[in-house]
């Protein structure tokens, strides 16, 4: 969304966070050049709610998923999607069934011969 560290992130005041969320809405809205009124209609959402997500006040998460979507923003959810991540025993248990060492090749003597060997 912008430039605050992760730090910073975690510094910031529940209100703060929603005033960054509202402006970052506001912003991709206006850049749109979409209205609060086209933007709540195809939403399915009143006016005022938009209002209030842009000004940072408290909208149901639903209502901010449906004003994501229509301003085509729902890939600032990338960051909820699990991954799926390896233990380290896991890990360790893999490294363990890898190859150990390098292993002569059981090749016919034409082909021996042919690339040089």
């Amino acid at each position: 969304m912008n430039d605050i560290s992760s730090n910073e992130w975690y510094a910031m005041t529940d209100q703060a966070l929603s005033k960054t969320i509202g402006h970052y809405i506001k912003r991709e809205r206006v850049s749109q050049n979409k209205s609060q009124s086209q933007v709540a209609e195809e939403a399915g959402v009143s006016r005022s709610t938009l209002s209030l997500l842009e000004r940072g006040e408290n909208v149901s998460i639903s209502n901010f998923i449906q004003i994501l979507r229509t301003l085509q923003l729902l890939h600032v959810m990338e960051v909820f999607k699990p991954f799926d991540e390896i233990s380290p025993i896991a890990y360790a248990k893999m490294k363990m069934k890898g190859r150990k060492r390098a292993r002569k090749l059981n090749l016919p003597d034409n082909i021996v011969s042919d690339i040089g060997w």
